[in-house]
């Protein structure tokens, strides 16, 4: 039996995990799990899962962890250094689903010779992207994509070789803001935009849907995922969440990746890839669905995708300070400090501050960068403050 550790255990990624490990019993035994505060889930979860380590980011909560983990023999550790160790832990497969550039160090402390990142933290390629895939690359290491635009591109492109490759789309759902007018969304407070008409996700990568700076980032993943140039990457509305990508090819055809909006799916191809197991996801009924359509993003009103299309032709050190300056302006908005345009408002201002500089090549360099941005954001946030609702 394969040996599985979840890095982010306790969020939806974590969840989904659980699910498809219940529809293959015997597919994996647990390593280890880590979360982030929720020290009550992270014990539920390590029982259930019968890990033999939990990890807590948290460096204040690892008693509190260890005594609600006391007679099960799981052992437990706080802070970050706990996470690493999690990370390094003996497995086959890390699936590394911390939210944020947090999940940056962790994942790649999971590097080994023939082990397989299942990987969900976007933030990993979009501040670190080179670095990334070349220290993957040097080490052995199998970098397979969770989010479902990704491995429904993984998939597709099994149809031809990679040099006959034309064109790479990622479709978005266009969130909950899609038909409103920039008037509308100037005015959506943060219990509007949690509203995604599709996907259930956590806070965060939801208010990134809204912006459409999450289909911004997943093209910056893209281009290091696959390795052609950022001109080859494009993004369309999809509303229904069906078709997760395309490849077109050079002769004219087009292979796409289908299936209905649940994590289940890409998760379950991770896990058991190349083989295919058994799942009680749901299952694609096109009948039913009626239709598909299809729309070009309106980057008027969602200004998000633009500057990430930039920072993906800049290259350098440009995507890590779009990736930083926009969590904390998320942050931010979620707090009610600042308006809904504030968001792309206070990367924009970032970018402009910041004036460029190499791609990380490390770890170190990419932390430093989020740092030099995330400390830019803080002091540009008040410039929009009156936005707020």
């Amino acid at each position: 039996m394969k040996r599985l550790s979840i890095l982010g255990a306790t969020g939806s990624i974590g969840h989904s995990v659980r699910t498809l490990l219940a529809d293959a019993p015997g597919l994996y035994e647990v390593e280890a799990v880590a979360g982030g505060r929720d020290v009550a889930a992270l014990a539920e979860t390590a029982r259930a899962l019968n890990a033999r380590f939990a990890a807590i980011a948290d460096p204040a909560a690892g008693r509190a962890l260890a005594e609600a983990l006391a007679g099960s023999g799981i052992a437990s550790g706080a802070g970050p250094s706990a996470l690493i160790e999690a990370a390094q832990r003996e497995a086959d497969v890390v699936v590394s689903a911390i939210v944020g550039v947090a999940g940056l160090a962790p994942t790649v402390a999971a590097f080994a010779p023939g082990r397989r990142i299942a990987l969900a933290n976007k933030e990993c390629l979009v501040a670190a992207g080179a670095f990334f895939m070349a220290e993957a690359a040097r080490q052995g290491t199998e970098i397979l994509p969770v989010d479902s635009e990704h491995n429904a591109i993984f998939q597709a492109l099994e149809a031809g070789p990679r040099k006959a490759v034309e064109k790479i789309t990622l479709t978005a759902s266009g969130g909950p803001f899609r038909l409103r007018s920039r008037e509308e969304i100037a005015r959506a407070v943060p219990k509007d935009a949690l509203k995604h008409p599709n996907w259930s996700m956590g806070a965060k990568i939801t208010i990134d849907s809204a912006t459409l700076m999450n289909k911004g980032l997943e093209l910056i993943e893209a281009m290091h995922l696959f390795a052609l140039p950022p001109e080859r990457f494009d993004a369309v509305v999809h509303p229904e969440s069906v078709v997760h990508g395309l490849v077109s090819f050079v002769d004219g055809s087009v292979t796409a990746g289908l299936a209905m909006p649940d994590m289940c799916v890409p998760i379950a191809h991770c896990l058991a890839f190349p083989d295919r197991i058994v799942t009680s996801c749901r299952r694609l009924d096109l009948v039913a669905l009626g239709r598909l359509t299809f729309e070009a993003p309106d980057e008027g009103r969602f200004p998000a995708l633009a500057l990430a299309r930039a920072a993906m032709a800049a290259e350098g050190v440009a995507a890590t300070i779009l990736n930083a300056a926009n969590e904390v302006a998320v942050a931010a908005y979620l707090e009610g400090r600042i308006g809904f345009y504030g968001i792309t408002d206070t990367v924009a201002a970032t970018l402009d501050r910041i004036n460029g500089g190499p791609a990380p090549a490390s770890v170190a360099d990419a932390m430093e960068a989020d740092a030099q941005a995330r400390r830019a954001a803080a002091v540009l946030l008040p410039k929009f403050s009156a936005k707020a609702s």
